[in-house]
């Protein structure tokens, strides 16, 4: 068996497919990073938390700041395979409530035949519950 966190590595068909859903979770993480780490250099948390203000959302500021925390710290964690299930859940959870307040209203398409739609914010839903899905344990590898 191998030793680094970031691969289990079976033998055969398995040895492949492990590989696969590494990479699906290492390209979903650096994805989920990527929202956090722009939303804090652009120093965008405060007024993402009064939009969620806006929406009635309560406790802005504090729900703001844990979703960038988690998109920063957390998928350091789900890189790693460190707690793969919760997080995945948890990001699913996320960018729902994203569809239902953000993304559907604008319809399905993100560019071409629409703008900010849905489709990006439903393949990061799948990917993210079928990785957590095949995930082996809640804590690691």
């Amino acid at each position: 068996m191998n030793r680094l966190p970031l691969i289990h590595l079976a033998s055969g068909s398995d040895r492949n497919s492990a590989i696969s859903w590494t990479v699906l979770r290492l390209v979903l993480a650096g994805l989920l990073a990527a929202h956090g780490w722009a939303r804090w250099m652009a120093g965008a948390v405060e007024p993402f938390a009064q939009w969620l203000g806006t929406q009635g959302v309560p406790l802005g500021h504090l729900i703001a700041s844990g979703i960038t925390a988690l998109e920063i710290i957390g998928t350091v964690l789900l890189a790693y395979g460190l707690l793969v299930r919760p997080q995945c859940l948890l990001f699913a959870a996320i960018y729902a409530v994203g569809i239902v307040l953000v993304h559907w209203p604008a319809g399905w398409f993100v560019v071409g035949l629409g703008r900010n739609g849905a489709e990006y914010s439903v393949l990061l839903i799948v990917c993210l519950l079928l990785v957590g899905w095949q995930h082996r344990g809640w804590w690691r590898p």
